[in-house]
């Protein structure tokens, strides 16, 4: 498929969904049907430096580097993570059976809730069966007719979608844009019948950059605003003991509740909220989606109480990811990246002309497994690949996937005919 394609997807799309289901899924379909064999790879071990991975073709596995996990920290594969898991299991069973209000309330999962509130400079926490679930409990639950969200244009899916789920007017800003800000507050903010929030992200997941916090904050004290921060790749990485990237920015104070998942730096599932008491404890009977969805399996929480403690015990674990992540860029820098990396994502603007499924394609034979994000995730003239980095990545890894990005930048067969 040629870039003159992909810039016509957006058009596709929305033709597309004016049609009846059976003719979006024969459109769908075709689409597919072009789709180099980089989506859904399956992974047949753990989620670590090295994986192994069925060969799309041969349907063999085969070793690849991987650059495409989360697992910031290796946490998903620490001793310690696994024994207090197996420990969790023993107790506690595989599942739960029921949603927090109910009887799904243990007291692992207090645990873990009071060491996130601690771990967040909070007075509370609650957890959720999903990130995507925080984001869509918190929109939900705080925002009524009469109050105003304005929020940042990059904000991640999840957010858009809570966007749906309440009646308050919302406005977006320009990515980072801290003067547009301003006046969006100057303009909507006095005017507004009940409360003004502003929400953003520490870390953007598709740039990679980190958002201008403690500007944002000073804003948000000045116009009487909530400041809601989305710190799922901050989260563990950035600021003192990896508290994130209100910690980084000196504004942790500034913020009146900061979100985040522990599919990422935990490496597990599931979100959580951090907040004053009296608002964590609103947000429990409010958030629709922690209301009515069963508790986090024990598993899950014994995964994030014990990732804390490494995190702990074990701080040098941030320090390699990050002197990783300082390599990484010295060695991809002259590729083009989207934005400046300051936390663990590195993203790779594609050359002109370049077929991003065929380079996809060529990365995955040279054994290197990495992202490749594509339209809609992005704008169709803005496709790029992301790396992700680990702490157990070795120089000898980042100059494997150097090498071969190099070649696949320099190869004829990668760009469109």
């Amino acid at each position: 498929m040629t870039n003159t394609t992909f810039a016509n997807l957006k058009t596709m799309h929305l033709q597309t969904r004016r049609k009846k289901l059976p003719e979006r899924v024969d459109e769908f379909s075709r689409f597919m049907a072009v789709l180099q064999h980089t989506y859904r790879r399956t992974v047949c071990s753990a989620s670590e430096r090295e994986v192994e991975v069925v060969d799309p073709l041969t349907r063999l596995p085969r070793r690849m580097l991987m650059f495409a996990s989360n697992n910031y920290l290796g946490l998903a594969n620490h001793p310690y993570v696994i024994q207090q898991v197996k420990k969790a299991m023993d107790r506690y069973g595989a599942g739960i059976g029921g949603p927090p209000l109910l009887n799904g309330y243990i007291k692992l999962i207090e645990e873990t809730e009071e060491r996130v509130a601690a771990f967040k400079q909070q007075e509370s926490a609650i957890l959720f069966s999903s990130g995507f679930m925080t984001n869509l409990g918190i929109l939900g639950a705080l925002t009524e007719h009469g109050d105003t969200i304005i929020y940042d244009e990059l904000s991640h899916a999840s957010f858009y979608d809570g966007l749906m789920t309440t009646k308050a007017k919302s406005h977006a800003f320009r990515h980072n844009d801290v003067s547009h800000l301003s006046h969006l507050l100057e303009s909507y903010g006095a005017d507004t019948e009940g409360s003004v929030y502003v929400c953003v992200e520490g870390v953007y997941s598709m740039d990679g950059d980190m958002a201008p916090l403690g500007e944002i904050a000073a804003l948000c004290l000045q116009h009487g605003a909530a400041l809601i921060v989305d710190d799922a790749h901050g989260t563990g990485v950035l600021g003192e003991g990896g508290r994130g990237t209100a910690s980084q920015l000196n504004c942790e104070k500034e913020i009146a509740l900061s979100m985040g998942t522990f599919s990422k730096v935990f490496a597990t599932c599931g979100g959580f909220v951090a907040a004053s008491k009296p608002l964590a404890e609103y947000m429990r009977y409010y958030a629709r989606p922690y209301m009515f969805s069963a508790s986090i399996p024990p598993p899950v929480a014994a995964t994030v109480l014990a990732g804390l403690e490494v995190m702990e015990r074990e701080p040098w674990l941030r320090f390699e990811l990050l002197q990783n992540m300082a390599y990484a860029v010295g060695k991809l820098r002259h590729l083009g990246l989207y934005a400046e990396p300051q936390a663990a994502i590195l993203t790779l603007a594609i050359p002109a002309g370049m077929d991003i499924r065929k380079a996809a394609w060529l990365l995955h034979q040279k054994g290197i497994f990495v992202n490749s994000v594509e339209y809609p995730a992005v704008p169709a003239n803005k496709q790029r690949f992301r790396v992700s980095l680990m702490a157990t990545h070795t120089k000898e890894d980042i100059d494997g996937l150097a090498t071969a990005l190099d070649e696949v930048w320099n190869d004829p067969t990668a760009y469109a005919l």
